[in-house]
């Protein structure tokens, strides 16, 4: 797969799986802004800003539990069944949030909701770093991760109207909002159902046959093309032995025994992100409503530009990943961007931010920020055995978002209280910087030059026994990289 020219295929990878996100930054975008409209006693569901924190915490407790859920099924039954089943979980009940009657209904749909998203991030990663060749890798995961913020553009400007009372009543406003990531999101189910299994998943399932000829239809469609492909290296190609099912002990001996560096590694880039982002992203709207007194149907006028930044960091940045390489990138994105925080954060206490200056602020620290929360999933998603790559990113993700990103929006939601007191959100700011750094630090001491590197090279598969040309076992396949 490595040595595939770029084609058609990789860009069906591209639109196919990068499309979810795109669905996902405009329905969270939406509902990140209807956390001021829930507030209201007429139309919205008369709940509190802290009550707001805890739908949206509930979100993320649900991408918790489906990212351990889901990452267990992607190892066992395959990339491209979960994938489908993921998106559609995520579809049905982020819609079904719009039926919502009360504060405990909403609770119960976005739990589900996010069980969705949190499964897509592991079958979806999974599928990126096995399908997309090696010099591409980074830019490639980094860049389709980094597409969320086109669906947030998207958000913003959608919500300018559907928020807006004198477009729609406020009870049908926020409900309309709730149904439009679910019905543009058939297309991605239909989009998905042309993308094939990972060969590197069915080669290490005992299914040889139809990985070779997965592979060998990607290579015609690449030749009919005029494209010419190199053999694959003899150094290349390893011998593999079908093996049993990865059980959880067996994946806390690789992961704390086998890896245990790139274990630290992984959770601290994950935990550091996800709470920066978390903190910040769902309390953007409250801060706008309680600090600046931004109605709420122009509290898009403000997330728009912020979206902007956040897409243009990995698609700017995003190719420096795989050239100057992961760790000087890491460090670079997450030191500026906790740099960048800390400054507004003192000119936010001081009183001399308007709602503009401080959108400002948010765009620069977190252009840095998204290349690097990224990063983070592209690591912990290439580090690992390919045997237990969605458990992996799974593992690494329900802790980041347990440690650092479930209780995030309820704290930040209190710092900012009715918005009379800057002190307490002063406080989180710095403490989100803080947190960057450490992340930053973390990676550049820890960091695996992975760029341009074959996935094998960086980790050798479970079932692997060997390098061909060296003593085969009985049943061995020859896995080309």
């Amino acid at each position: 797969m490595d040595r595939l020219p770029w084609t058609r295929f990789h860009w069906l990878i591209i639109i196919g799986l990068g499309v979810s996100w795109i669905l996902d930054g405009l329905e969270i975008q939406l509902i990140s802004t209807l956390g001021t409209v829930w507030q209201h006693p007429d139309g919205g569901l008369g709940i509190s800003a802290g009550q707001v924190g805890t739908v949206n915490s509930s979100y993320l407790l649900g991408e918790v539990v489906g990212a351990l859920v889901f990452g267990y099924l992607t190892d066992r039954l395959g990339r491209r069944r979960l994938f489908l089943v993921t998106i559609a979980t995520y579809l049905i009940f982020s819609g079904a949030a719009g039926l919502s009657w009360n504060y405990s209904s909403l609770i119960v749909f976005r739990f589900i909701a996010g069980m969705g998203i949190g499964g897509e991030y592991t079958a979806i990663n999974s599928a990126i770093d096995e399908l997309i060749p090696a010099r591409y890798r980074g830019r490639v995961d980094i860049g389709i991760n980094g597409t969320y913020w086109g669906g947030a553009m998207l958000g913003s400007a959608i919500s300018l109207f559907l928020l807006n009372p004198n477009v729609l009543p406020v009870f049908w406003g926020w409900r309309v909002a709730c149904f439009l990531g679910p019905a543009i999101g058939i297309f991605v189910i239909v989009m998905r159902t042309m993308i094939p299994e990972s060969p590197r998943w069915l080669m290490t399932h005992g299914k040889a046959d139809e990985a070779e000829a997965t592979v060998d239809e990607i290579e015609s469609r690449a030749k009919a093309h005029g494209f010419e492909i190199e053999p694959v290296p003899q150094s290349k190609a390893l011998e593999i032995v079908h093996r049993k099912p990865v059980n959880y002990i067996e994946i806390a001996r690789v992961l704390f025994r086998d890896y245990p560096t790139r274990s630290f590694l992984g959770f601290t880039m994950m935990v550091t992100q996800a709470f920066l982002y978390n903190a910040i992203f769902f309390s953007q709207a409250l801060v706008l409503a309680n600090f600046y007194h931004i109605e709420s149907q122009h509290i898009g006028y403000f997330i728009f530009p912020f979206a902007v930044g956040n897409l243009l960091g990995p698609l700017i940045l995003g190719p420096l990943f795989d050239t100057w390489g992961r760790r000087k990138m890491i460090l670079g994105t997450y030191a500026l961007s906790s740099i960048v925080l800390a400054i507004s954060a003192v000119l936010f206490n001081a009183g001399t931010l308007t709602a503009t200056t401080q959108t400002v602020f948010w765009c620069v620290a977190f252009f840095f920020a998204s290349a690097g929360a990224s990063s983070a999933y592209l690591t912990v998603s290439e580090i690992f055995p390919l045997e237990l790559r969605g458990q992996a990113i799974s593992f690494f993700f329900a802790i980041s978002q347990a440690a650092g990103g479930v209780a995030a929006p309820s704290i930040f939601g209190a710092l900012i209280g009715k918005g009379t007191d800057r002190g307490p959100l002063t406080i989180g700011y710095f403490v989100g910087a803080g947190v960057m750094l450490i992340g930053g630090l973390v990676a550049w001491f820890f960091g695996v030059n992975a760029e341009r590197k074959s996935l094998e090279d960086i980790a050798d598969p479970l079932s692997a026994v060997g390098r061909i040309g060296s003593t085969r076992q009985k049943g061995a396949s020859p896995l080309g990289a």
